[in-house]
């Protein structure tokens, strides 16, 4: 037996839906990792005096054996909670991961001393000891397991910290983090150093307090970086108060107001420069013994840097300078820009997963045994991973048209062409010396970015409130790019600054500071004579124009001190803050200098400056080499058609009848004729049931019906619109299918037509004509338009046509091409009697040139006086079809009078009812 088309499709997707669900069912899962807690005593501090036990938990490989192992990091604030997610993913790859609270988090002992040699290395140097020890792990040799880093932020500062003092650490994948903390904290566009750079006062702020007696949310939740203070069971920590046990109210003694759990000389210097606004030089030497730069030459293992785009604490710059210290000792660098960042973006945290498991997967499970650091330094392991490239820029892909989420594209170099560019593009600037003020106390404060709160406008986007105070900051702008421009790493301008003298300046500025013996920061001497210093902030827009608000990229912004000697001008080359944004063409490129911004420590004494440019010139940095794969389309796109031929073959394999020949040269010139004609509802009920009779050449046909007769419904299986369910439809002997080519000689208005308002009737008529594909010779437009009898109208808007005028377009557009049969249902609907009557005489000549029409419709009067024969049907089925004359002929009304269509009309009706 076989089945009909409509129930062999239903059958096939059954089929496919229990083959998914069984698939689903069985498919494999993943081997289960069962995580182990226990507590590590390790001994750190100067003298190796302290001891602190560290709370971990172990993952073992999840495929049992021996595997090499990861140690997972966090950042600061969280706990070994906030990496457990990925810890497991790890694991089910085959790794025996370890993960810990640094000392001073979680419910780990000890004071935080920011990642110090004396202290976190020192722990993280036992940790690997007692991985060596664990018999999951795989050796290299004696005490030496085969062992790579990874973490953000805090986490990965320790990562790269703990590769310069621990020669057994053979990869890592560090992500946002700083490769020199007092730069990142006082930083300086000017390139003169922390000691005369900037302090960023509210990521300081942020920073230090996520060390304080709180230690639950704040900017670990703001950023993503760390945890919410939870253990496994998501109960608060100790670190919830700071060590103690939640359980107990204690009041906190006053040094744990103070420091929280920072190591006492942490804490002492943090508060010194809050005060002074000043890095002291016992406080870069603290914040630099933490950092990467404190080690040139010492971190010589393969090596993956990963930075956020979306960093206005760690920018760029660092993952930058630590590129060229490891790169320089011969290691394999990979850097790559991502979506993300401590102010926000999507964290794209699949594809970073994917990045760092193939680092690990080629540097610790592929690499020949030994230690890799040396193989690496020997170029035996210099090709980076598959899938890696030296430099990746995630950049935006627009929407995908099907999801319309968001893309993400990762565009690729061979090399990596650093902050510089690997090309450099000079842009004019022009503008004149303006003057800014600096407001007393340094407020209001002009806005780029607002640190740790930079994902919560959308969840991942920047919160972009970027807003430069009136008086508070000039502007040099460029002409409107003729080709795009793809800024790639910082650029720079040079700046001239002078101090008004004559507004009330005199004194006015930061002055310049004296380090007291013991390394403090002197008074300011803004009073005294020498040069005084002037404190900007520098910012690459993207001017739009016209009404758009010019796009400060990223949030991002570089503070600069210039010094400005008394009576003179200061000079200064300002490195911008690094971005990768395209401006368009028709944008601008404008570069502002404020006097504040929020997030930075700002002179409280009033001043006015001078500001022009030194240069009118901006290098800006390119990478041509950086390429996008081509995307393709999506998914859908070759599968749903693949699909359709499956279903396609499937019908035909089930057994659906052919279609019998499609021609019968005897009806060739019949206009129409249908046989056996049946559809029915999904109910069941006919909505046409049994339907034939013929339609010759010269006719006007009224098809005729009371609602629910069936006529619409006829009107489009004759259109090849819906299939019927037996029976069948020829036109001038074609057996009508949908697409069949016989149908280009029939024009049709079936329940209304559609129009452009704004357009005129002129212009829709010929873009519809245009979408068929003919030639537009084959229109016959001025013939079909003197049938339809517009006029001047027709070069008016369509949104400007009466009912009427419509109606008549909507036929003039059934026209074109002049069918050979043209089908019109109810083209009178809504005309009055004067239009009624200049449509029956439209129809009326268009059949009187040899061609036939079929006209539904409910005015019986109208119809006997514009049609020749009609067809009567009522619930589906024939009740009478022939010449109007033949039908009237014979009949009489009640008064004697001939009969009216109407009335024969009610009659048959009533006789088949």
């Amino acid at each position: 037996m076989r089945l009909s088309g409509r129930r062999a499709v239903w059958a096939a997707v059954t089929a496919v839906l229990v083959i998914a669900v069984a698939t689903w069912v069985v498919w494999p899962s993943g081997p289960r990792v069962r995580v182990q807690d226990q507590a590590i005593a390790v001994v750190d501090g100067p003298a190796d005096d302290q001891r602190v036990t560290l709370d971990t938990s172990f993952f073992p490989p999840a495929g049992g054996g021996k595997a090499p192992a990861v140690l997972l990091a966090h950042g600061f604030g969280g706990s070994k909670q906030s990496v457990r997610a990925e810890a497991l993913r790890l694991a089910q790859e085959g790794y025996a991961v370890l993960t810990w609270s640094a000392r001073g988090f979680g419910r780990s002992t000890g004071q935080i001393a920011l990642n110090s040699p004396d202290y976190e290395v020192k722990d993280v140097r036992q940790l690997v000891d007692w991985l060596a020890g664990r018999p999951e792990v795989r050796l290299d040799g004696s005490g030496d397991p085969r062992v790579g880093i990874a973490g953000g932020s805090y986490g990965g500062a320790i990562a790269l910290m703990a590769a310069a003092h621990d020669d057994r650490i053979d990869a890592i994948a560090p992500q946002i983090t700083w490769h020199d903390l007092a730069d990142a904290l006082f930083p300086d566009a000017g390139g003169r150093g922390p000691e005369n750079g900037v302090f960023k006062r509210m990521w300081a702020g942020l920073f230090f307090s996520r060390g304080g007696p709180q230690a639950g949310g704040g900017l670990a939740a703001l950023t993503g970086q760390g945890g919410s203070g939870q253990d496994a069971d998501g109960e608060a920590g100790p670190d919830a108060q700071g060590g103690r046990d939640p359980g107990t109210v204690q009041p906190l003694t006053a040094e744990e107001v103070r420091c929280g759990r920072f190591l006492p000389a942490i804490c002492d210097m943090y508060q010194q420069v809050a005060e002074t606004g000043r890095a002291t030089a016992a406080a870069v030497e603290t914040l630099r013994r933490s950092s990467p730069v404190s080690v040139p030459g010492r971190i010589r293992v393969p090596t993956l840097l990963v930075q956020g785009l979306r960093d206005s604490l760690f920018p760029l710059g660092h993952a930058d300078a630590n590129a060229r210290a490891i790169a320089a000792t011969g290691a394999p660098v990979g850097v790559a820009w991502f979506d993300g960042g401590h102010d926000g973006g999507s964290g794209e945290a699949d594809w970073l997963h994917e990045q760092t498991l193939g680092w690990f997967d080629h540097y610790l499970k592929q690499a020949p045994a030994g230690n890799t650091a040396g193989a690496a330094r020997t170029g035996t392991a210099a090709r980076l991973p598959e899938g890696v490239s030296p430099f990746t820029v995630t950049r935006d892909g627009g929407r995908d048209p099907g999801t319309r989420q968001q893309v993400r594209l990762h565009a690729t170099a061979g090399a990596y062409s650093g902050l510089a560019g690997a090309e450099q593009t000079s842009v004019a600037l022009t503008g004149p010396e303006q003057p800014v003020a600096n407001p007393p106390g340094g407020s209001p404060s002009s806005i780029s970015a607002i640190p740790g709160f930079g994902g919560l406008a959308t969840g991942t986007g920047n919160l972009s409130l970027s807003v430069d105070m009136a008086g508070q900051s000039a502007s040099f702008e460029s002409a409107p790019l003729t080709a795009p421009l793809q800024v790639t790493g910082s650029s720079t301008v040079k700046v001239r600054v002078r101090i008004d003298s004559t507004a009330g300046g005199e004194g006015t500025g930061e002055g310049t500071t004296e380090d007291t013996a013991d390394g403090t920061a002197g008074d300011t001497a803004g009073d005294t004579a020498g040069p005084r210093e002037v404190t900007l902030f520098a910012k690459l827009y993207d001017a739009a124009g016209g009404n758009q608000a010019p796009v400060l990229p990223e949030g991002l912004v570089a503070p600069v001190r210039i010094a400005v000697p008394e009576g003179g001008a200061g000079e200064a080359t300002v490195t911008l803050p690094a971005v990768d944004h395209r401006f368009d063409v028709g944008h601008r490129l404008r570069v502002t200098f404020a006097t504040t911004d929020l997030g930075y420590d700002t002179p409280d004494a009033p001043a006015v400056y001078h500001v022009a440019l030194a240069s009118p010139a901006l290098a800006a940095p390119t990478a041509p080499a950086l390429s996008t794969p081509p995307t393709g389309p999506a998914w859908w796109t070759w599968a749903l058609p693949l699909a359709s031929v499956v279903a396609a073959a499937a019908l035909v394999l089930a057994g659906r009848r052919r279609l019998r020949d499609d021609h019968e040269p005897a009806l060739e010139e019949v206009p129409l004729r249908i046989e056996g004609l049946t559809k029915a509802y999904r109910n069941g009920e006919l909505a046409v049931n049994d339907l034939s009779f013929t339609v010759e050449q010269g006719q006007v046909l009224g098809l005729l019906g009371p609602n629910g007769a069936g006529k619409t419904t006829t009107m489009r299986m004759m259109l090849g619109l819906i299939h019927p369910d037996a029976g069948e439809i020829r036109i001038f002997g074609h057996r009508v299918v949908p697409g069949a080519p016989v149908l280009s000689r029939l024009g049709s208005f079936v329940e209304g037509a559609g129009f452009l308002p704004h357009l005129s009737g002129r212009a829709n008529l010929e873009l519809y004509w245009k979408a068929t594909g003919r030639p537009a010779s084959d229109a016959h437009l001025d013939e079909a338009l003197e049938i339809a009898g517009l006029g001047a109208a027709l070069e008016r808007a369509v949104r400007t046509y009466s009912q009427g005028m419509r109606q008549r377009l909507a036929i003039a557009q059934a026209m074109l091409g002049l069918p050979d049969l043209l089908v019109l249902d109810e083209p009178t609907n809504g005309l009055d009697p004067p239009q009624i009557r200049e449509m029956r005489e439209v129809l009326i000549r268009y059949a009187a040139r040899g061609r036939t029409v079929i006209v539904s419709s409910h005015l019986l009067a109208e119809v006997e006086q514009t049609c020749s024969h009609v067809v009567v049907m009522h619930r589906g089925r024939l009740v009478t079809a022939g010449p109007v004359s033949e039908l009237l002929r014979g009949r009489t009304a009640g008064n004697g009078a001939g009969a009216r269509l109407e009335d024969v009309f009610l009659d048959l009706i009533g006789e088949k009812a």
